[in-house]
């Protein structure tokens, strides 16, 4: 039976190189996170790419080493899991950001590229799922990147469970932060012939060009590739591509032909007939991802005979199986809490807040104690960073229905003070303001974003290194806030600015 599924997305290399740069330099691919309206990269990337057009990084930087100063990306920490894990999703400094896009998409270096990721997906029995897709509508790409992840891994992975009796799910350990930086240039040139090229030493190989700029990022460091981009993700694909290439050479050297591999992103799920070839098969990814200074997470490692159980989320199957709505507005609301507190940072938590966000929308009826409500919401916030957007669209319904403007600029005082207790807060922050601004413009946020959006003067990322007063210029980080936006604001936080699966307005 055939594992392939029907798709009709366009990815980043069904596109020529001229639509490719264009899709790179869109706001959403600059900065993938979650960020209300009124912020956005569109005039940033436009200004900077038209001062860059035609002209060498080198041009305008009079010499200087940006590698000698650490701050030149701006690093928004974002909590994985709700406890300990931290992820740093980074705005790249524009200028870095599209003097690479520029790079790579060139005509000929693209072309050098899109050839060597059909020499990536050569064996159909491994499959990459998770290159950037480009939205044919009015949807977000990253609402057509989730859709692509349910419908080829989620739905692909059920589907296999006909063919394969055995699946070996796994990831990689911090793979971002892991990527050893020369393996890049391994991945588009090979290995062997990369280092025959005056050891990697060559400037005009596409791979060395997109290395040196991430050392360029990332203060010299050849370990770690920037998070939160499109383009940083597409770049993690080109290493990941060259450790399925490797493993399918590996595996048709050992003989083991039964079998099927998903890949999304650093995440695989192995399907077998033969118990034996699991152990096989997770050795031989264990050992080609250590050549690339990568390694799998034991702790996320597990086998199973039950194919359809295990091809979905436990989490979304215990939101499955529950009681998941009560009449009570509260009742309901603490039926998310202590899904959220058995399941913390689950993905299904946003559907959850999601369904009660659109509920508080309709409903004609003022809750009888808003207080507790707002209670419980800012406890699931602050347990489970992943819902702060949705969270605080909730809260701004509920703020709405305190009886004062004294009351409702306290509440939101104390909600702040709260979360400045925890590390890290700066996507809640930036939303938190969100809620804030029509009820009080003058609360005192650290986050550099959130100092923007109040009309302050403030260094996003350090441009020191760039002798250009034209590019400089170009690259003023006030730029991102879309002011007529800002000051158009409503109180409450509509569907439209946190719903994932919003469309584009015409």
């Amino acid at each position: 039976m055939s594992s392939k599924r029907p798709s009709k997305r366009k990815t980043i290399l069904d596109l020529s190189y001229e639509k490719a740069r264009g899709f790179l330099l869109k706001s959403e691919s600059y900065f993938t996170m979650e960020l209300p309206p009124y912020i956005a990269f569109d005039n940033l990337i436009k200004d900077t790419q038209k001062v860059l057009t035609g002209k060498k990084l080198s041009e305008l930087t009079n010499g200087k080493t940006v590698r000698d100063y650490d701050d030149v990306n701006h690093t928004i920490v974002h909590n994985k899991d709700g406890r300990y894990a931290w992820r740093p999703l980074q705005m790249i400094h524009p200028v870095l950001y599209v003097s690479l896009v520029n790079e790579l998409t060139g005509e000929q270096q693209w072309k050098l590229v899109r050839e060597r990721f059909k020499v990536f997906a050569g064996n159909e029995k491994i499959r990459c799922l998770s290159l950037p897709v480009v939205s044919s509508s009015r949807r977000t790409n990253r609402a057509e990147q989730i859709s692509q992840w349910w419908e080829t891994v989620e739905q692909g992975a059920i589907e296999l469970s006909l063919t394969y009796e055995f699946v070996l799910e796994t990831d990689i350990t911090d793979c971002y932060g892991a990527i050893y930086t020369h393996s890049i240039a391994w991945a588009l040139h090979g290995k062997t012939e990369e280092k025959k090229r005056k050891n990697g030493s060559d400037v005009n190989l596409i791979g060395v060009v997109i290395d040196n700029h991430i050392q360029d990022m990332r203060h010299g460091q050849t370990n770690g590739i920037p998070q939160g981009s499109v383009l940083m993700d597409f770049i993690a694909e080109m290493v990941l591509g060259y450790a399925d290439l490797e493993l399918s050479e590996r595996l048709q050297e050992e003989g083991i032909t039964d079998y099927q591999i998903l890949r999304y992103r650093d995440d695989y799920r192995v399907f077998v007939n033969n118990p034996r070839d699991v152990d096989a098969i997770a050795k031989a990814i264990t050992e080609i991802l250590a050549d690339l200074g990568l390694k799998l997470n034991s702790a996320k490692t597990r086998a199973s005979s039950d194919v359809v159980r295990a091809s979905i989320k436990g989490d979304k199957l215990a939101w499955i199986f529950r009681k998941q709505e009560d009449p009570d507005l509260q009742r309901h609301l603490l039926i998310i809490h202590e899904y959220a507190n058995s399941h913390p940072n689950a993905g299904s938590l946003d559907g959850a807040l999601s369904g009660y966000h659109k509920r508080l929308l309709k409903s004609k009826r003022k809750p009888v104690d808003v207080m507790p409500l707002i209670a419980i919401v800012v406890d699931i916030a602050y347990r489970n960073p992943r819902t702060y957007a949705m969270a605080v669209a909730i809260l701004s319904i509920l703020l709405g229905q305190l009886n004062s403007e004294e009351k409702k600029a306290q509440t939101v005082d104390g909600i702040l003070k709260k979360f400045k207790k925890l590390p890290n807060t700066g996507h809640m922050q930036i939303w938190l303001q969100r809620a804030a601004l029509p009820i009080n413009k003058h609360l005192d946020f650290d986050e550099a974003i959130c100092k923007l959006v109040a009309g302050e003067s403030v260094s996003v990322w350090n441009s020191e290194w760039i002798s250009s007063d034209e590019l400089k210029k170009a690259v003023a980080a006030s730029k991102i806030i879309k002011k007529v936006h800002r000051d158009k604001l409503k109180p409450i936080i509509q569907s439209r600015e946190v719903d994932l699966f919003r469309v584009h307005s015409l």
